[in-house]
């Protein structure tokens, strides 16, 4: 899709599928759940021309490896850490939406080391006081997945966070979109969603996160994602912040440029020499 070279990476016991792009400081965009490609049009943005972008496919998406075994965001922190490893990046600039700023904030509470600066796009709910409202609501496609399978469970969702017109409003701004989601669903529901219940993450891991962060988000996304801004904010009140108007929740697919303007200015705030000069 758009142009985008994908070869597999062999990890211990997964292989991904790997994109990279451009030269210059590394930028790794890690693959949210529902849409394998959703970061494309972001990642492909000449805001970011500079710097070298690596996109990848999680487990249970387009060409990697099938999910084995219970979903986790700490395996999935694990397989970018690994990823790192196999294509010899010591620190990166990490980048992450929705499912997969839970698997950034974790990789850079875990290996903070390896994180230079974090860009978070609309973390998960789940890290807010209204989390067992969210956790309850995942619980509900889930279980929709379990009786009636993957395309009735991918049809409720779809429609309550993009539009009942979901696959039109979806192939407009991602070609090709639509047949990822149904592809992948299984993946969404039987590994993603459960993994992201499981998932607790508080103060205590955020403190252990040592490098700048940003934090994106869409000011039409609701009062739920309004309060992980305002816990993101408070646990690193030096982050920078961008707004997106007009933007929701799929902001990186509807407001690419605006997104990619915000994480340009972002990283070059915040260049990888700086770190290494005396």
């Amino acid at each position: 899709m758009t142009g985008w070279e994908w070869r597999p990476v062999d990890l211990p016991d997964t292989t991904l599928e790997v994109a990279v792009r451009g030269s210059g400081e590394p930028v790794v965009v890690i693959q949210t759940a529902q849409i394998a490609d959703e970061f494309v049009p972001l990642a492909s943005r000449p805001e970011l021309h500079g710097h070298r972008v690596v996109l990848y496919h999680r487990r249970g998406y387009a060409g990697s490896s099938p999910v084995r075994g219970p979903g986790s965001i700490e395996r999935d922190a694990l397989d970018c850490r690994r990823l790192l490893d196999a294509l010899g990046l010591d620190r990166v600039h990490l980048v992450g939406g929705s499912y997969s700023a839970a698997v950034a904030l974790q990789l850079a509470a875990d290996a903070p080391e390896r994180v230079h600066s974090l860009t978070l796009i609309e973390p998960p709910p789940t890290i807010t006081a209204g989390a067992d409202a969210f956790r309850e609501a995942a619980r509900r496609f889930v279980e929709i997945h379990r009786t009636q399978g993957p395309a009735a469970a991918l049809e409720e969702f779809a429609t309550r966070i993009m539009d009942p017109d979901w696959r039109t409003q979806l192939e407009r701004h991602l070609p090709g979109g639509s047949v990822q989601v149904q592809r992948d669903a299984e993946t969404l529901f039987g590994t993603d969603m459960p993994a992201l219940v499981d998932w607790r993450f508080g103060a205590v891991d955020a403190r252990r996160i040592r490098g700048p962060v940003l934090h994106v988000g869409g000011a039409a996304s609701g009062p739920l994602f309004a309060a992980v801004r305002e816990q993101i904010l408070a646990w690193f009140p030096g982050a920078s912040d961008v707004v997106v108007t007009d933007a929701d929740h799929m902001l990186a697919i509807t407001h690419p440029a605006e997104v990619a303007s915000g994480l340009a200015t972002f990283l070059r705030a915040h260049p990888l020499e700086a770190s290494s000069r005396p």
